[in-house]
């Protein structure tokens, strides 16, 4: 893993000559240099009758189509557009989502900024001559910021009960997905496709009495059963995608509150020492603990402790499983993070691929220390 580790520190070493020039963190995100590009005149993105920018605005981003999810639940801000006829499409790399509904008048961009948490933009669907992204006012915030998001500004995928509109039946509560919730509560409100060869909640619309049969599974239908797939630019809902996302999302705020909890600690302790001198051990040991809980528990979604089982195989249909491989960076043994098992775990090695990210890397060093410390006792 010499190479990939070479790469990492040239990545973080870039990061940290801009934040000495005094580049705001959020500038170092993906979503915000394509901005900046398109403010400039640098760049520019296609605008298509059927799609708006939306292929134009994946290509700029290194965004797969392959990744493509759809979700019908109306849990986002663009709600009166998402049925189970016109599903969400949300597209997705290793820091960047995009959220596309057909007829809506945004697309809706997150991605992980320069401090690890996330970053929310919108482009307007209309053809202009310079498209323009414009940065969340805070809008976003009020589902980006919770308990859900270990109360950093971050990504979530959740699973609802919906109505035959897609509203969903609050009643019956929601659950946060991530790579350890169990296949069986998974999925509802989203279309599934491929093989998970499991019982899930997903491809299902019920009246609020008919909880139970949408619980065990008997509402799920064919998903090309509720809309016109030639809408969107894939017919496919992959499964391995979902898979993915849900493991992503979760390191991705772990990351973001590990490095913001860190941040504020070491911050206290500088200013104790301006106001008081020398630190006490009674101060150094709370930055510790302070920094020690966030940091352990990113260790454990790093190495995917409590990752639910496979108990069946899983294949995918959309190219995603091949195209998210091919990205992997590779040792002398062909071995990648990014290999994936899909019989009884969702990745072949134990060990996320997002420790090799830019968020990770940007990590203040105690919070890296930390994880490195149980990383050795596994």
């Amino acid at each position: 893993m010499a190479d990939r580790l070479a790469k990492l520190t040239r990545r973080v070493a870039s990061a940290t000559l801009l934040l000495a020039l005094g580049v705001p963190l959020h500038a170092l995100d993906p979503v915000a240099r394509l901005a900046r590009g398109l403010e400039e005149g640098e760049r520019t993105l296609g605008f298509e009758a059927k799609w708006g920018y939306l292929r134009s605005l994946l290509e700029a981003l290194d965004i797969p189509v392959s990744s493509q999810l759809l979700v019908f639940s109306k849990t986002s801000a663009q709600f009166r557009w998402i049925t189970p006829k016109t599903p969400r499409a949300i597209y997705f790399n290793d820091d960047t989502y995009v959220g596309w509904v057909p007829n809506a008048p945004l697309i809706e961009i997150s991605t992980v900024g320069g401090s690890g948490v996330g970053e929310f933009y919108t482009l307007e669907q209309r053809s202009v001559p310079r498209p323009e992204i414009v940065r969340d006012n805070g809008a976003c915030l009020q589902c980006h910021e919770s308990h859900r998001t270990l109360r950093v500004p971050g990504h979530l995928t959740r699973s609802v009960f919906p109505g035959p509109d897609g509203l969903p039946h609050f009643r019956h509560g929601t659950i946060n997905v991530d790579y350890r919730t169990p296949l069986t509560d998974r999925w509802g409100g989203w279309f599934v496709s491929g093989s998970p060869r499991t019982v899930h909640r997903g491809n299902a619309i019920g009246s609020d009495g008919a909880y139970g049969e949408f619980a065990s599974g008997r509402l799920s239908r064919d998903h090309r059963e509720y809309f016109d797939p030639r809408q969107y630019l894939t017919p496919y809902s992959d499964v391995v995608a979902h898979l993915v996302l849900a493991h992503q999302t979760r390191v991705h705020n772990s990351i973001a509150r590990a490095g913001s909890e860190a941040r504020r600690a070491l911050a206290y302790r500088e200013e104790m020492v301006r106001l008081f001198g020398e630190p006490s051990e009674e101060l150094l040991a709370s930055v510790e603990r302070r920094i020690r809980a966030p940091a352990e528990e990113l260790a454990r979604d790093l190495l995917l402790a409590g990752e639910a089982v496979l108990t069946q195989p899983v294949r995918g249909d959309s190219g995603f499983a091949h195209d998210f491989q091919a990205r992997g960076v590779r040792d002398a043994e062909g071995r990648s993070l990014r290999d994936l098992d899909l019989e009884s775990r969702l990745f072949r090695f134990p060990c996320s691929y997002l420790i090799g990210s830019e968020a990770f890397g940007r990590l203040p060093d105690p919070v890296r220390t930390q994880a490195d410390s149980m990383f050795d006792a596994v």
